[in-house]
């Protein structure tokens, strides 16, 4: 059956009681607007939360400040449509515990008096979130979500700006049909993805574009999240031998993966990552000398900086909070609260209905983003379309982009192991 977006499941009789009052409480016009920022702060990926932090707090700055840049909301001061009145963010833990980024987000809407949300880095986070946001009327906007089924749930407060992984995925495919023209061979591919909602909604996406497009998958495993030992599954990859490995897995088990690879002997041909741990610092910190050559898709790019320097000015705020460069995650997190106060100071209210309404509306171009994009403008289900990906080589330290051939500055290093 299929969903439509207006459908809107409102929860038991309790909650449903509870909704007039916070949703009156959050329509005043404010002289402050309070967003709710739901990442995971403790545990084993607790640095991708600490690097939110830092996106969401430079981002906040330039929207509360006043600066001259070709971004909406960096010229003048706070929220024009709202008075001037300033963006306050207050964050929350979610453990990746889908169950406590439920609780967290109860607990932001109906005691912090929030009137939107962003989040959430773990897709299965963003399930239960984007649900509870739903029950409230609440805004909810997924920064860096990538499971492509978010999005098809016929929520109607529920957006993304950012590319998906079926999107991501067809630039691979796309990037492994040019390198066939050119008479590199890529005939069997091997996918090793964990078992969450982000792993096997990217496996899904990337068995359908191999049968699509004529490739033979030879090794399919599945692991389990944060798994003490991969020596049977990295056993399995070895005796396939694809032409290319697709991890998707986050940091953790991306660090275990190659040393694991390392133990056992297996060097692949080439290894094209659906991003999460594969574009951490913390990785190649730890890893980097065993995967010169690894391929990541991304939504963002630093080399854009030489087209367009705002992306850099930008990025050198940020790198002084958080001591790095921008890259795929937090370059998605800073840009979803720049979309999302840009709906708000459009709607000229925190009232939850009307900045709905507001992203709705939204068409903003890409040259006003920090992203190669065309442009963030939401489709029926809350899916921005015009979110081209790009594919980044780590090549002598650091990522170079290589692919669409309108972003890329190098060209790729194929295959990765001579």
């Amino acid at each position: 059956m299929t969903v439509s977006r207006r459908t809107v499941l409102l929860g038991g009789v309790a909650s449903a009681a509870l909704l007039p009052s916070v949703i009156k409480a959050q329509a005043q016009t404010p002289t402050e607007v309070v967003i709710g920022v739901i990442y995971p702060l403790s545990g084993a990926s607790a640095q991708i939360g600490v690097d939110a932090q830092r996106a969401f707090e430079t981002a906040a700055d330039i929207i509360n400040k006043n600066y001259d840049f070709a971004l909406p909301l960096a010229k003048g001061e706070g929220l024009s449509g709202l008075g001037g009145a300033k963006v306050r963010l207050v964050f929350a833990d979610h453990q990746a515990d889908p169950q406590k980024g439920r609780a967290e987000a109860e607990r932001l809407i109906t005691q912090e008096k929030v009137c939107a949300i962003v989040g959430t880095y773990q897709s299965a986070v963003a399930v239960t979130v984007s649900q509870i946001c739903e029950r409230y009327q609440i805004p909810f906007l997924s920064a860096d979500n990538s499971s492509p089924s978010l999005h098809r749930r016929g929520l109607k407060f529920y957006f993304r700006a950012a590319p998906h992984d079926e999107m991501f995925s067809t630039a691979m495919f796309d990037f492994f049909d040019a390198q066939k023209k050119k008479g590199q061979k890529i005939e069997t591919l091997a996918l090793f993805h964990e078992d969450t909602i982000f792993g096997t909604d990217s496996a899904n996406a990337q068995i359908k574009l191999a049968a699509d497009r004529g490739y033979k998958i030879v090794s399919d495993i599945k692991y389990r999240a944060n798994s003490p030992s991969l020596t049977a599954e990295v056993q399995q990859l070895k005796a396939a031998n694809a032409d290319v490995l697709m991890p998707s897995s986050y940091t953790t088990d991306a660090i275990l993966l190659v040393k694991t690879m390392a133990e056992l002997g297996y060097k692949p041909k080439n290894i094209m990552a659906q991003d999460a741990g594969f574009s951490e610092k913390a990785t190649y910190d730890a890893v980097g000398d065993k995967v010169e050559g690894v391929i990541s898709r991304g939504s963002f790019s630093l080399d854009l900086a030489a087209k367009r320097p705002m992306v850099g000015t930008v990025n050198d705020l940020f790198k002084a909070k958080s001591g790095k460069d921008f890259n795929d995650y937090s370059s998605r997190q800073f840009m979803g609260l720049i979309v999302m106060a840009d709906a708000i100071n459009r709607a000229k209210s925190t009232d939850g209905e009307k900045i709905r309404q507001a992203l709705v509306a939204t068409d903003m171009k890409g040259e006003d983003t920090i992203m190669p994009w065309k442009r963030v403008k939401f489709d029926e289900m809350g899916q921005n379309n015009d979110a081209d990906p790009v594919l980044l080589q780590y090549t002598g330290g650091k990522f170079v982009t290589i692919s669409p051939p309108q972003a890329a500055v190098a060209e790729a290093i194929w295959p990765m192991t001579k």
